[in-house]
């Protein structure tokens, strides 16, 4: 372009630039007035990006200690991240932020993984193993409060696990830009920081007990998670081994649980009954009114009963470790140890009882779909949902009321006994959460098909279901569920019955609170006083109700013990 030209464009430039005033825009399109709104948006924005990633930093992984006060701290990977940008060139620091970003976003879902996990399970999130609790996490949904909501659950989720990730790299390539075009400032902030974090270090400066505002809860966490890993893969050879080693893998039949020769025996798992239920001071007096009360009624039929306490692997839910660690003798803890037990030929207690010539049934209403353990503990009659023929109204995740179960069972057994004893594991579900309302017990005459509970579904009598109305609401199903045991004991318990019952694990913490333990009951019940003396080393108590000074075992312990009370 000439000079000349260029000459003769400058008053045509200065003229649109006239017009633009006049009309209120400026030269590059926009309007004068929307400079300041910009600036605002763009401020905002920034602040929410600040926001955002400080949150990904200090929220605590343990539901516990979610707390105002657990975000008053300075995390140590900031100081080092901002660093790190305020060292390197444009381009790196680019590379630095984007990667960051990811990072941080990553470590926002595994925070919010831990916060779930640790809210029902009282446990962290295992990133080995935990994936496949997933689909039983949308089945439980399914059930309780059915598919649309669970879809709904799920199209959620997935737009968490995309979208965080997502705003949060975005967030810190936004602060870089910011950290660069202030880069003096940025420094001083950054430098008074480092001292301030170094002298809180020092001192173990604390906004609260157990919180340190020298933050380094983000590197701690991602090491945790690595070394569980490492320790997964550890645990699957310590199992295997652990498998193979069986006192009583060679023992032949007729070496097996002669005292209990012509005996009928039900394991029964109760959903969710923990020691809080009997101990805890908002549950203990009813339920333990129901347990009393229980224990007169049998004990004028002519039966007796002994309690204990077992420490279960599992706590606020995943039932099936439980059973398979009462069953097998094995600490079965987690799904990798769970698949493992499923995969050899470790003798259960069912399997004890079916070498030892009795007919083995399983009964477990909430099975609708294919169940592989069938086949592993041997059942020679197996009773899922279909089977037990419900045609009664759903009660939340329960797909029938336990009293239902007890009586189908009774009839379906009755119709195909040939004389020979048999062993059968029975799982009860009235209790398991969502805790909402329960039937009440009902004549055993008129249950037939269950068409007598239609219209008596109830409701909460909180919409909001606070904690205080799911933990009454819990406190009522494992009084109905206790109730229905009795009464079937009770109605029809003979002089061959040993019924023993249980709880596979504590209700989550939103019931029994933070640091509950692991422990549940045990009850046996019999007419046989020879039965009962031959746990008379046990030191278990007289009763349905087990007192605070039980013996408490290891769950994994039971099998053996058992096997070797009623052998030769």
């Amino acid at each position: 372009m000439s000079l000349l030209t260029r000459v003769r464009q400058l008053p045509n430039q200065g003229r649109r630039a006239m017009r633009a005033e006049a009309s209120g825009d400026t030269a590059d399109g926009t309007h004068v007035e929307d400079r300041p709104k910009r600036s605002i948006a763009a401020r905002l924005t920034t602040v929410l990006a600040a926001l955002l990633v400080l949150l990904v930093l200090t929220v605590p992984y343990d539901f516990g200690r979610l707390s105002p006060a657990a975000f008053a701290r300075i995390p140590l990977e900031a100081l080092l991240v901002v660093a790190l940008l305020l060292a390197l060139p444009s381009r790196g620091s680019r590379l630095v932020a984007t990667l960051a970003g990811v990072a941080l976003g990553l470590l926002g879902l595994l925070k919010l993984l831990d916060l779930g996990f640790t809210a029902s399970l009282s446990r962290a999130f295992d990133p080995v193993l935990d994936w496949a609790l997933l689909d039983e996490g949308f089945a439980f949904l399914s059930e309780s409060y059915g598919r649309p909501a669970a879809i709904g659950v799920a199209i959620t989720l997935a737009v968490v696990f995309v979208g965080l990730p997502t705003l949060v790299t975005l967030s810190m390539r936004r602060l870089r830009r910011l950290v660069v075009r202030h880069r003096t400032a940025t420094t001083r902030i950054v430098a008074a920081l480092v001292v301030v974090w170094v002298a809180c270090a020092a001192f173990n400066v604390r906004v609260v007990e157990g919180v340190p505002v020298a933050d380094t809860s983000a590197t701690t966490l991602t090491n945790g998670h690595g070394f569980q890993v490492r320790l997964r893969l550890d645990d699957r050879e310590r199992f295997a081994a652990l498998l193979g080693d069986d006192r009583f893998a060679d023992t032949p039949g007729d070496q097996l649980l002669t005292a209990l020769r012509g005996k009928n025996v039900v394991i029964s798992f109760v959903e969710s009954y923990g020691r809080d239920a009997v101990e805890d001071p908002e549950f203990a007096p009813q339920v333990g009114a129901v347990l009393d009360g229980g224990t007169s009624r049998l004990n004028a039929a002519g039966f007796a009963a002994q309690s204990g306490f077992l420490t279960s692997p599992t706590f606020g839910g995943g039932s099936w470790l439980a059973h398979d660690t009462l069953l097998s003798g094995l600490w079965v803890d987690n799904d990798q140890r769970h698949r493992t037990l499923l995969a050899s030929d470790r003798m259960t207690l069912n399997g004890a009882f079916r070498r030892a010539d009795w007919q083995t049934v399983g009964v477990m209403p909430a099975v609708s779909r294919a169940w592989p353990e069938g086949s592993f503990f041997g059942y020679e009659r197996f009773y899922d949902a279909r089977a037990l023929g419900y045609r009664g109204p759903k009660f939340s995740f329960g797909t029938m009321p336990d009293q239902y179960t007890l009586a189908s069972w009774r009839r379906l057994e009755q119709a195909k006994r040939d004389g020979k004893p048999t062993m059968t594991e029975l799982a009860l579900v009235s209790s398991h959460a969502p805790w909402t309302p329960v039937p009440d017990l009902v004549d055993w005459a008129a249950i037939g098909n269950g068409a007598i509970y239609k219209g008596t579904v109830k409701k909460s009598d909180d919409k909001r279901r606070n904690t205080e109305q799911i933990r009454a609401d819990y406190r009522h199903s494992i009084e109905y569920t206790l109730s229905a045991l009795i009464s079937y004991v009770q109605t029809y318990g003979d002089d061959d019955l040993v019924f023993i019952f249980l709880g596979d694990h504590q209700p989550a913490a939103v019931v029994t609170g933070d640091n509950a333990s692991r422990d549940v009951p045990i009850t046996i019940i019999t007419r046989d006083r020879a039965v009962l003396d031959r746990i008379s080393g046990w030191g278990w108590q007289d009763g349905l109700k087990p007192g605070p000074q039980a013996p408490v075992w290891r769950m994994d312990t039971f099998r053996d013990r058992f096997l070797t009370a009623f052998g030769p």
